[in-house]
């Protein structure tokens, strides 16, 4: 957080006084510092499911959420316009191909869908959402590292179980049984 310009920000070091103890006095000024008005910012909101069930609301509200939460919702709105996209929806240039001067070629021209991911997304329970989105062809062009093949082949040996960070790496390969980091 860039404080340079916010006159009333108190470092840390500021609270401390004299014996190195924290000044209560300071840190109550720190805390109680009035707010500026911050124009046109999302407010963090959970869903509320007094409302019911409703799974388009629950996944639009992942937006306010929080970091995570927020980069999900912001990605699913990407996604979403990705998918409802079409070449109609655009204006046609001066330099447009004549193929794509046809109404109805522009009406079913839609976005190409490039899916990247690493491999360990394969074996954390993602394999079965990427195969599905292959399966019912909706991404064009999948991007992915060479370490994908080895974890497609070892969850088609034995399934994958979920662990424990606290389990030591070489006491299970002793018994046979390798971690992956997801």
């Amino acid at each position: 957080m860039d404080t340079s310009n916010n006159t009333n920000y108190l470092p840390l070091d500021n609270l401390k006084n004299k014996e190195n103890d924290y000044d209560i006095e300071n840190a109550i000024k720190a805390l109680t510092v009035k707010s500026t008005n911050i124009e046109c910012r999302d407010i963090v909101k959970g869903y509320d499911f007094n409302n019911g069930i409703n799974y388009s609301e629950i996944f639009s509200s992942y937006k306010y959420m929080g970091f995570q939460a927020t980069a999900l919702g912001n990605s699913i709105e990407i996604i979403n316009k990705m998918i409802n996209w079409r070449l109609s929806h655009e204006k046609i240039e001066e330099d447009e191909s004549k193929e794509y001067l046809d109404q109805a070629v522009r009406e079913k021209t839609r976005c190409t869908i490039f899916l990247g991911y690493t491999s360990n997304m394969a074996s954390c329970g993602m394999r079965e959402i990427l195969r599905y989105l292959c399966e019912h062809k909706m991404i064009d062009c999948i991007v992915t590292t060479a370490g994908e093949i080895e974890e497609d082949f070892i969850k088609c040996l034995r399934p994958t179980f979920i662990g424990d960070f606290h389990l030591k790496g070489s006491e299970l390969r002793e018994k046979g049984i390798n971690r992956i980091g997801n």
